[in-house]
């Protein structure tokens, strides 16, 4: 009796019952890495830039900064910075045909030009 509800447990079938999370940073494995060299390691440089109304930035994501991240969809992405939003800047960019604001802090923003 014991030995049949051991066998019945066992195997595959518990892996297939697991639900799939849907959290917003799910498969952001290879997105959000840092090279060796870059952990555990602030960029002074980004962090101190002092932005202006209309100035183009680069959304890049740094995985070693959680706060003010905004969404992985806008990794890559450039824009243009509207005002400042306490420590964080709101920042202007094209989704598709969308015109959408992402408040992101300056870690995650490089300037450009």
């Amino acid at each position: 009796m014991l030995g049949s509800c051991i066998s019945a447990h066992s195997g595959k079938e518990e892996a297939t019952n697991m639900k799939r999370s849907k959290g917003l940073r799910v498969g952001t494995r290879s997105i959000l890495r840092r090279r060796k060299n870059e952990r555990s390691r602030i960029n002074i440089s980004r962090v101190m830039h002092e932005y202006e109304e209309g100035d183009r930035v680069a959304i890049v994501l740094d995985g070693g900064q959680q706060m003010g991240m905004p969404h992985r969809r806008f990794n890559g992405r450039t824009g243009f910075i509207e005002k400042r939003q306490g420590v964080a800047w709101v920042v202007a960019v094209k989704d598709g045909n969308m015109a959408k604001t992402v408040i992101a802090r300056p870690e995650h923003l490089r300037p450009l030009e």
